[in-house]
């Protein structure tokens, strides 16, 4: 994999390169003292993975990950414990290293990053917080963790102006999200948009009336061009 090293410290650039010395499949191309630099030179290259510092002088290892498009695979190098949360919003980013680097941990390192750089390409996180699903699960991003919501236990999404309320069985969750974005990962055979503000789990359906549907104690309008769909989805004797 060719890879660039971007720190600030000179030392730190040394270890990080004599570490990569050390493993076969890697290739340093250049180092950087500053993220500038590093763009300046990824607009011209392409690499298969960055060693980046998270503190540096005006522009921070986030900063630079949130400037570029279509990060290459990161692994993040730091003495800082406090961004580990921060970190793993971010699907470039494969690892976590604390300084200082031992050999073994680094060579986990980048094992991860080969098992990474097998899977498709992955973009930065964008400021939608409903994380992909696993199986009947739904990961949310609030307050920098991720919370596991059991899908089929939603009856109810709503949306709220930037956010959205997912109601579930046990617990209700407000998150920074879109509408269109979770219906997107919400399976078809359970959910249906019935209304421009929400998304209803059918088999949660207590009562159809009119052009409302009630679902535990919500009455939820149903706008005249879902009310079909609606219908040909539930099974009428």
């Amino acid at each position: 994999m060719n890879c660039i090293i971007i720190d600030d410290e000179a030392t730190a650039r040394a270890i990080i390169s004599q570490l990569c010395a050390n493993e076969s499949s890697l290739n340093v191309l250049e180092e950087f003292p500053n993220a500038i630099q590093a763009i300046k030179y990824l607009n011209q290259n392409d690499v298969d993975l960055i060693f980046l510092d998270i503190h540096m002088p005006d522009f921070t290892g986030f900063d630079f990950i949130e400037t570029i498009k279509n990060p290459p695979k990161i692994v993040l190098t730091t003495s800082d414990t406090n961004f580990a949360i921060q970190a793993f919003e971010y699907d470039c980013i494969v690892d976590y290293l604390v300084k200082p680097i031992t050999p073994e941990r680094f060579k986990k390192a980048i094992q991860k990053a080969e098992i990474a750089s097998k899977s498709p390409k992955t973009v930065k996180k964008s400021s939608d917080d409903v994380e992909t699903t696993s199986g009947n699960d739904l990961y949310v991003n609030i307050d920098r963790r991720l919370i596991k919501i059991d899908i089929p236990s939603i009856y109810l999404v709503e949306a709220k102006g930037d956010y959205i309320l997912i109601k579930t069985e046990d617990k209700n969750y407000t998150v920074h999200s879109t509408l269109k974005k979770i219906e997107e990962k919400l399976p078809d055979s359970l959910f249906l948009k019935i209304h421009r503000s929400y998304i209803i789990n059918v088999d949660k359906i207590i009562d159809i009336e009119d052009n409302s549907v009630l679902i535990k104690k919500d009455v939820i309008p149903v706008s005249r061009s879902n009310r079909p769909e609606l219908m040909r989805r539930l099974n009428l004797l």
